[in-house]
């Protein structure tokens, strides 16, 4: 668990998105890209699915605005508004001129400042693992939109469960370890109703990303296929074993 985090988690992203290495910094803005076009082709899919098209989106946690970029590109008709806690990450957002975003603001983490039912769609991708209580900011998801998208990593399995994942889990301020029940359990809490959902174990330039040799690329991509296969062919099976990423679109009240 990071204590940072969970005690101060306004400056914990402040301080992750202000780091003094430029080429670190290059480094995981090119990270959060590839994890933006696999967010952006969940959300897509699954309003697809759906039969949503939405008009006003709310990012909510939006970071440096990479999510809005990619879904910018997919859904040419909506108009967009980001609400992050970290101020330094809201000035990178800002700095892309992303079409058709009006809003980017830092807000408080709990309330977000527009009325109820102002969004057809409220995302919620990569943040509920990172809030000490998710319940409340899944709940002002549903207020301020008519449908909710959550996406978040399920770290209750074995892999996650090493030490050294545990780590690397609580260095980036995760707290919670999600499996789909206490996903579906937190949606019920919070007023939502799930209509569709995907899991994902992730492309292999995922995989292969934090590779610096060939046989680490190597061994990536072994890595990517067998668990792309076994998830495949029994996704609950392989939940219980490696990480995936899971979305589920609901209908709030």
């Amino acid at each position: 668990m990071s204590i940072e985090a969970r005690q101060d988690p306004a400056a914990f992203y402040t301080a992750g998105y202000s780091l003094d290495d430029h080429e670190h910094r290059l480094k995981m803005g090119r990270w959060r890209a590839i994890g933006a076009r696999s967010k952006a082709a969940h959300a897509s899919e699954l309003c697809s699915r759906a039969g949503l098209t939405p008009a006003r989106v709310v990012e909510i946690g939006c970071g440096d605005g990479a999510l809005l970029s990619a879904l910018s590109d997919r859904w040419p008709a909506a108009r967009f508004d980001g609400f992050e806690l970290s101020a330094p990450a809201i000035e990178i957002a800002r700095g892309r001129d992303i079409a058709r975003v009006e809003r980017l603001e830092a807000y408080d983490g709990s309330r977000i400042p527009v009325e109820d039912g102002t969004y057809d769609l409220a995302i919620l991708s990569h943040v509920l693992e990172h809030v000490p209580d998710p319940e409340p900011l899944l709940a002002e998801a549903a207020r301020v939109a008519k449908h909710v998208l959550v996406e978040v990593p399920l770290e209750n399995n074995r892999s996650a469960a090493r030490p050294a994942k545990r780590a690397i889990s609580a260095s980036i301020g995760h707290l919670h370890a999600f499996d789909r029940a206490a996903v579906r359990a937190l949606a019920r809490r919070a007023g939502v109703r799930p209509v569709a959902e995907l899991a994902d174990p992730l492309a292999r330039e995922h995989h292969a990303f934090f590779a610096d040799s060939a046989k680490a690329r190597v061994a990536a991509a072994a890595k990517w296929a067998v668990r792309a296969a076994s998830h495949r062919a029994h996704a609950p099976s392989a939940e219980r074993f490696f990480t995936v990423h899971y979305a589920v679109l609901a209908e709030t009240a």
